[in-house]
């Protein structure tokens, strides 16, 4: 016979102390770390805790006692559901004191090496409506919140169609967004369309466990010279669902003429990825264009671009004065992506050489400095520790300077050796994970020293962080 689990407790009057890890909070009661999302610093609260473990728990709100001075109303309705913008209830002001913090802490707690003075965090102008890009899941089974679910007729099923975000821990089960206020308005007007459409057509929507369904994901890009793009996939089942496919694809097309690039594809994988995929152009181009500066870039369906346009401009600055390029210097762009970083440096050094994983995007990256005539980068399409060997800098030269933008789990331990070996005079290290960043830097730090810190911030409402540092070659 089982033995039943005590009930959880709830814990009574605790105030909310500070900021923590993943955009949740932190308190203490009594000798025990409560973390706790969706509330600011000086909230009281009644919780209930959900998991405990020796030393912390993680709990919920269920009654807001008195609500902190600095608590603002969010600006979006889905908010304490949908778990995108974590901090819409915290003013700009803090989340940018709060990332700035985390920066600190992080490169300090982490990496344990000398730091100068870290600049202010760069905030974005935006805090609405600043994302270039948003993904919407379909499903079959649409989340339903407590209230939802209290008013809900008894003869009205629950398995019913959503398109919208996936809840956290919860896989297979999605909420219906009706309006999302990180992108563009005419997003939600395409994204409600499509679901009404589906509703009134009996287009069926997609089971992640059963792996069946018509409709199955929606992506949307804009970009700073007005074009939209908008992707949908179809997972075909039976006869007959081409047919309803293209009807689909016919009405966004007739409904919506500022889409200039409108693409779809039958996607029979076990996951949503695509790049792998042949993409059907059904109306204008496969691609958009993004301006910065002087510069177009080409972004496809599958491109990768940074997805707050505005502030990847602001980014990139900074990485371009931190490599203090005079045009004498050969510079190796890491993680090169479609050549954004690379191609924006190029015309202030005398070569650039970008290297990054995925085929595609050095595609775009050649693309991207073919239509800006930039005549001095070289790319190269491989992993980035099978790329950048010793032989390759015997190769190609050692570079004056390395900049490197690696993914979240920052830079492989190989590469690291690599860039100690060609031992460039400046390395700029950009990075969406100060964490693993800071480790990075700890294994960095023999040769050379951390002379320029600056946070950008991309995401606001979220905890996320950009962080720019530069490093320059200790004297040997």
């Amino acid at each position: 016979m089982s033995r039943k689990r005590k009930p959880l407790p709830i814990l009574e009057k605790v105030k909310i102390e500070a900021v923590a890890a993943e955009g949740k909070c932190v308190a203490h009661v009594n000798d025990m770390v409560v973390f706790v999302p969706f509330v600011v610093p000086g909230d009281i609260v009644d919780l209930q805790v959900l998991k405990k473990r020796h030393s912390y728990c993680e709990a919920t709100v269920v009654n807001v006692i008195a609500p902190s001075p600095i608590r603002i109303d969010p600006k979006c309705k889905h908010f304490g559901i949908c778990g995108g913008c974590k901090w819409q209830n915290l003013p700009y002001n803090e989340q940018l004191a709060a990332k700035q913090q985390q920066v600190i802490d992080q490169l300090t707690r982490i990496g344990k090496i000398d730091l100068p003075k870290v600049s202010p965090i760069l905030g974005s102008e935006k805090t609405e409506e600043y994302r270039n890009k948003l993904e919407f899941a379909c499903s079959n089974k649409r989340w339903y919140t407590k209230e939802e679910l209290e008013a809900l007729p008894q003869n009205v099923g629950l398995a019913q169609g959503a398109i919208g975000f996936h809840i956290t821990g919860a896989f297979d089960k999605i909420y219906p967004i009706e309006k999302c206020v990180l992108m563009d308005d005419y997003c939600n007007k395409v994204r409600n369309a499509i679901f009404n459409y589906a509703l009134s057509h009996n287009l069926t929507f997609f089971d992640i466990k059963e792996q069946r369904g018509l409709l199955r994901d929606v992506m949307m890009r804009n970009s700073n010279t007005g074009e939209w793009l908008v992707l949908v996939q179809f997972h075909y089942d039976e006869p007959g669902d081409e047919e309803l496919a293209i009807g689909l694809m016919q009405f966004i097309a007739d409904e919506f003429k500022e889409i200039t690039s409108l693409l779809y594809v039958d996607n029979q994988k076990g996951n949503d990825t695509f790049n792998d995929l042949e993409l059907i152009v059904f109306k204008g181009n496969d691609h958009i264009f993004e301006l910065m500066e002087d510069l177009r870039f080409k972004v496809g369906a599958k491109s990768f671009y940074q997805t707050n346009t505005d502030q990847a401009y602001h980014l990139y600055c900074v990485a371009r004065n931190f490599a203090n390029l005079t045009g004498n210097e050969l510079v190796y762009d890491l993680y090169t992506g479609t050549g954004t970083i690379a191609n924006f440096v190029a015309k202030n050094a005398k070569k650039v050489i970008g290297i990054e994983y995925v085929p595609e995007a050095i595609d775009d990256a050649k693309i991207n400095s073919e239509i800006n005539n930039i005549v001095n980068t070289i790319f190269y399409a491989g992993d980035m520790k099978d790329i950048l060997t010793e032989d390759f800098v015997k190769i190609h030269g050692k570079p004056d300077v390395i900049i490197t933008d690696p993914p979240r789990a920052g830079m492989h331990a190989d590469v690291i050796n690599v860039i100690l070996g060609a031992h460039p005079q400046r390395i700029v290290y950009v990075s969406c994970n100060p964490a693993t960043q800071a480790r990075d830097l700890s294994l960095l730090d023999n040769d050379y020293r951390v002379v320029e810190v600056q946070p950008v911030d991309m995401f606001p409402h979220t905890p996320h962080v950009e962080n720019v540092v530069l490093l320059e070659a200790r004297v040997r």
